[in-house]
């Protein structure tokens, strides 16, 4: 009943109007930037049609600046068909459709951002002060993005300079003293163009709800070994010194440390909890390089390039005792250096055959290494030196074709053939796309959408401890999706779209031996229900419904895959007054998802989570012509006291403040 009531108070909030974007609309920020579309894998002068026929939901960066989103996480977390989760971890995971974190690919600038180590990422390490806009593709994609994205596809679009001179600056606090300073600056002068971004930000801790029950892992409201730090900076430097010839050089620099907020519940004795574990990333450092080009041979023929450089260095330690002033006293606790690196060559030659269409080739090769080195605890008093130097190439050729045999009418066709080079031998596999979508009237777009997928086992899969498996196979995913786009007057968008995937050959630790294996198949399907209406001037609201039945084929006893939401629904609203304030809600509810016992307990038990909504709001005042910014926002206004990982609870309200320079 409580959150019925809640439901209703935000949809008379935002005046009966409800919706989530279907497609791009064309604001960007107002920072005079623009977007930095030589890093796109897919790009044309007008909408692709595998981009017509798939699902491609797109963020700005006006909606950015409207939430408030602080980071990639908080960007994208009212999408349809997204689910975001923090557990064991201690950094969030975005699920795609049902599919985990390792199967979604994340592309900074076309520049891989997936861990080389276990092909997950981190999203709070991204900052949103350089974007310009965020493309997120679920299910079936382009073969041009290569293998991995069976759940789909998170391209981040930077800025670039612009004639018009911009600068930014801005400072934010809140509960618990944290702090998030930032700025931009771009600009161009004849051939040459650049922007250059910045922030730091620092968290001592995060508060829990006022309706948590203390525990002796979790004595206070003041959330256990969640402070952290963190430090970006973003260079984007083009050069045009032809009408046919772009050039660009994009750089990104990270550091910081944060915790891992232990598991809160202490006792041996529940089936569904796991281990306590006290983890800190002491120090992590890295950065990205990489140069982009592209050339117009000729009217028809195109090449497009990309040649990048991405590398990590992180510090962790897991200790022995919740002060974390140990670590050699308990069997399984360590403290390691490792290191990642992932080089790469993409090339991308496209031909424009006129009415017959348009064919793009791709060839891509990309090197992922490996480097650990430190200390583990094999039992009290008794550490091993430990190191590993591991690494794996992978190679793609894919070819993808898109033609337009009416006018009305867009069908794509496209092939690729990957490689996975190892120690062990070369592994292969290959992805087919075929997608179309009918225009039956000027309002009314039909589409669908097949396709299959693979992706091979990461080098944590294939090498770490006595749980990797060199032998693995790759996983394979079936997708098919189709749907119904429709325009109503008033500026009102609707989307319905219907999806099933089929994984098999999928990766998961056998529960008796710990040891990774290539289990049978599991299957994800649903149907994802989207509206936005620009029907008042000023006003934008949006809202999505989005249902996932999920079912895993490989563990006994397990039926609906663990912490795969059922029911997830989202309504998000804001309103420009003319004297510049802004009103800003977005909602979340998440319903029926479940967890599981854990391994060594028989038979298997299934256990409701608590179902949960959170409501974020915003007030942004703008002075002196857009020149001034003050805004002040609470996240989770009711103060929800809830959890994505069982034994993980997650933040209570947050207040929190800010002002911004705009030039």
């Amino acid at each position: 009943m409580y959150q019925q009531l809640k439901l209703g108070m935000v949809i008379m909030i935002l005046g009966g109007v409800v919706t989530v974007p279907l497609t791009s609309h064309a604001e960007q920020g107002n920072d005079g930037t623009s977007a930095f579309t030589l890093g796109e894998v897919v790009v044309s002068a007008e909408k692709p049609a595998v981009e017509a026929a798939g699902t491609v939901e797109e963020v700005t960066a006006a909606d950015i600046e409207a939430s408030g989103a602080r980071n990639l996480q908080e960007a994208i977390d009212l999408l349809p068909g997204i689910n975001i989760r923090t557990g064991a971890d201690g950094v969030p995971r975005i699920d795609i459709r049902g599919l985990k974190t390792r199967h979604s690919l994340l592309l900074l600038d076309g520049v891989p951002f997936n861990s080389a180590f276990d092909q997950q990422f981190d999203p709070t390490l991204i900052p949103v002060e350089n974007i310009a806009r965020i493309k997120v593709t679920k299910g079936p994609s382009s073969v041009l993005y290569g293998q991995g994205g069976l759940g789909g596809v998170i391209n981040i679009i930077t800025k670039k300079g612009s004639q018009k001179t911009s600068a930014m600056a801005g400072l934010e606090t809140g509960d618990h003293a944290p702090y998030r300073a930032k700025a931009s600056m771009g600009a161009s002068a004849g051939k040459f163009d650049v922007f250059v971004s910045g922030s730091a930000a620092k968290t001592n801790s995060f508060p829990l709800s006022d309706a948590f029950s203390t525990t002796p892992l979790q004595p206070s409201s003041d959330r256990v070994n969640s402070s952290g730090e963190r430090n970006n900076v973003f260079a984007n430097i083009g050069f045009t010194p032809t009408e046919d010839l772009s050039l660009a050089l994009t750089a990104s620099y990270q550091q910081g440390d944060f915790g891992k907020p232990p598991n809160v519940i202490a006792d041996p004795y529940d089936p569904f909890t796991s281990s306590v574990k006290y983890v800190r990333v002491n120090d992590f450092e890295g950065y990205s390089v990489q140069l982009a080009a592209d050339y117009q041979v000729t009217k028809p023929f195109s090449i497009r390039s990309w040649l990048f450089f991405n590398k990590l260095d992180e510090e962790e330690t897991q200790y022995d005792n919740a002060l974390m002033n140990s670590f050699n006293l308990a069997k399984g606790s360590y403290s390691f250096d490792t290191k990642t690196d992932v080089i790469g060559l993409t090339l991308q030659p496209k031909y424009e055959l006129g009415k017959a269409g348009t064919v793009t080739l791709s060839l891509s090769a990309e090197k992922d290494t490996w480097k650990s080195n430190g200390i583990s605890t094999k039992s009290t008093n008794t550490a091993a030196f430990e190191s590993t130097n591991k690494d794996v190439t992978l190679y793609s050729a894919s070819v993808e074709y898109e033609v337009s045999p009416l006018p009305d009418v867009g069908l794509t066709f496209g092939y690729g053939h990957h490689w996975q080079d190892k120690d062990e031998g070369n592994d292969n596999g290959w992805s087919l796309l075929t997608s179309a979508y009918y225009d039956v009237t000027k309002s009314t777009r039909l589409k669908a959408a097949f396709q299959r997928n693979i992706r091979f086992p990461s080098i944590r899969q294939l090498y770490e401890g006595s749980s990797g498996d060199p032998l693995l196979k790759p996983e394979r995913a079936y997708l098919f999706q189709v749907g119904v786009e429709q325009q109503l007057p008033g500026k009102t968008k609707l989307s319905l779209t219907g999806f099933h995937t089929t994984a098999k050959n999928f990766i998961q630790k056998e529960d008796a031996s710990n040891k990774n294996k290539n289990y049978a198949e599991n299957r994800y399907q649903g149907l994802e229900l989207s509206a936005e209406t620009f029907f008042v001037p000023r006003l934008l609201a949006r809202a999505s419904y989005t249902y996932t039945d999920s079912k895993d084929k490989s563990s006994p006893g397990w039926e609906e895959y663990q912490y795969t939401p059922k029911h997830r629904v989202t309504l998000e609203g804001k309103y420009d007054f003319d004297f510049g304030l802004t009103p800003y809600i977005g909602f979340i509810f998440v319903g029926d998802q479940y967890t599981y016992t854990k391994s060594g307990f028989f038979p298997v038990q299934k256990m409701a989570m608590e179902d949960f909504t959170i409501v974020n709001i915003k007030l942004t005042q703008k002075l002196q012509k857009d020149t001034w910014s003050l805004y002040f926002g609470v996240d989770n206004l009711f103060d929800e006291n809830y959890e994505t990982s069982y034994g993980f609870p997650q933040r209570g309200r947050f207040l929190y403040g800010g002002v911004e320079f705009r030039l």
